[in-house]
């Protein structure tokens, strides 16, 4: 009997507990995975950036306009740039060309050839639209393999998959970078302009430590 009796006690006592206004309440924003969470910077304006056709000197035919697509989805999804059309006022021009497309041999045997690989080279640059100044320069290579079979016109369906999805890896290396070269400030650098400095504001001066 006393073995009902404890459990059914303090099930009772949590309830006047309940009832006389005691409350258990949990204050901020929790647990958060990987620690606490960063403190928010502010980033650059992103520039107003052109991407003119990009040049092709390869046997790849017409690659140049998917190239240019990939290049302008990048850079305004992760390249912290606004992509704008080579009229609309631009801060920045994009120019670049496809250097070279090669397709080396993987694995074979004395008579097949089983795997293979593209390998894409692109050079880009980015100059002031006013002054016509180079400020960035890169050089990317994209890679990317496919299996060979018996069939040649699916093979090159292969290949021409493999062709895309190295341009992909290029453009998203490209915007990757750019993105970089924005956050550190060297864009502004480039560009020789001021540094901007931001006063403190009411909402962001820490509060007097009371007693």
């Amino acid at each position: 009997m006393h073995r009902y009796l404890l459990p059914f006690g303090l099930c009772i006592l949590a309830l006047n507990f309940t009832a006389c206004g005691y409350q258990f309440r949990v204050q901020g924003a929790g647990p958060t995975v990987g620690g606490a969470p960063e403190a928010s910077t502010k980033r650059p304006e992103a520039p107003r950036l052109a991407i003119l056709p990009i040049a092709n000197s390869t046997y790849e035919p017409n690659f140049e306009v998917k190239l240019t697509n990939y290049l302008r989805r990048e850079f305004s999804a992760g390249g912290g740039a606004e992509i704008v059309g080579p009229s609309a006022g631009a801060d920045l021009y994009m120019s670049g060309q496809i250097m070279q497309i090669s397709l080396p041999t993987l694995s074979f045997d004395r008579t097949t050839t089983f795997e293979s690989r593209v390998e894409m080279l692109v050079s880009v640059r980015i100059e002031d639209a006013k002054t016509k100044k180079p400020v960035w320069s890169q050089v990317s290579k994209g890679i990317s393999e496919f299996f060979i079979t018996q069939d040649l016109q699916f093979n090159q369906v292969l290949q021409n998959r493999a062709v895309e999805q190295a341009g992909r890896f290029i453009a998203e290396d490209l915007a990757s970078r750019f993105l970089l070269f924005l956050d550190t400030g060297e864009l502004d650098k480039a560009l020789k302009r001021p540094v901007k400095t931001e006063a403190a504001s009411p909402d962001n001066a820490q509060p007097a430590a009371t007693r």
